[in-house]
């Protein structure tokens, strides 16, 4: 049963894995064929976005933290639909429904990384931290709420500096997104909750979550 699991888990990783691949080909060949449409700020733009799923990597190999791929690739996709086909294909523009989309996508992604963030701290003997499941869940909330802060402000920075259009009407579109945000990491904060008070841990969440510390045991060391 163990060895059967093992395998489901490598196939799974192994697809995943593959399609972060193509993902990042199809930026690739997104720089080549603005390179020869002339459009060269696009064309750079997209090389910056290409290096940027690259970050799970870079924290590998700075912070000696193993990043598991379901986490990678849920980075990647991210960073593939919101600024390549969102900013550069002009998707924002095209469907009314993919920024409101990706706010929801990216509360459920920062609320899964303040969460994971706050239970190493709380599993760490050597942190001495104790918090209860209900601050553990807060505390991703917020997290991830603050996470869609910084992505407005990025969004005023960029079209203050390069002239674009990335909060489209302003402010409206500004309180929608915080809103949307909001419900995703107030969705990911109860999943988050129902995990540290469940005892049978058997969800995709907790999958996760229990492949980040098998995969980084000196974050979870115990006397």
């Amino acid at each position: 049963m163990i060895n059967l699991i093992d395998r489901r888990e490598l196939t799974s990783a192994k697809a995943l894995q593959f399609f972060t691949y193509v993902i990042r080909t199809l930026l690739l060949i997104g720089v080549v064929i603005l390179s020869m449409q002339t459009r060269y700020p696009e064309a750079v733009a997209t090389c910056g976005i290409l290096i940027a799923t690259f970050i799970p990597k870079l924290l590998r190999h700075q912070l000696n933290v193993t990043v598991p791929i379901e986490f990678e690739f849920l980075t990647v996709v991210f960073i593939y639909l919101s600024l390549f086909l969102g900013e550069i294909e002009g998707y924002y523009h095209v469907y009314w429904w993919w920024d409101l989309m990706l706010h929801m996508f990216s509360g459920f992604i920062a609320g899964m990384f303040g969460f994971v963030l706050v239970h190493v701290l709380n599993e760490n003997d050597e942190i001495g931290l104790h918090l209860k499941p209900g601050f553990v869940a807060f505390f991703a909330f917020l997290f991830s709420l603050g996470f869609g802060v910084f992505w407005e402000l990025f969004e005023y920075s960029m079209d203050k500096i390069f002239a674009l259009n990335m909060m489209k009407s302003g402010l409206d579109d500004t309180m929608e997104d915080l809103f949307v945000a909001l419900t995703g990491a107030l969705i990911i904060s109860i999943i988050g909750y129902r995990y540290l008070k469940r005892k049978n841990k058997v969800g995709f969440f907790e999958q996760w979550v229990y492949k980040f510390v098998k995969q980084n045991p000196r974050l979870f060391r115990h006397n």
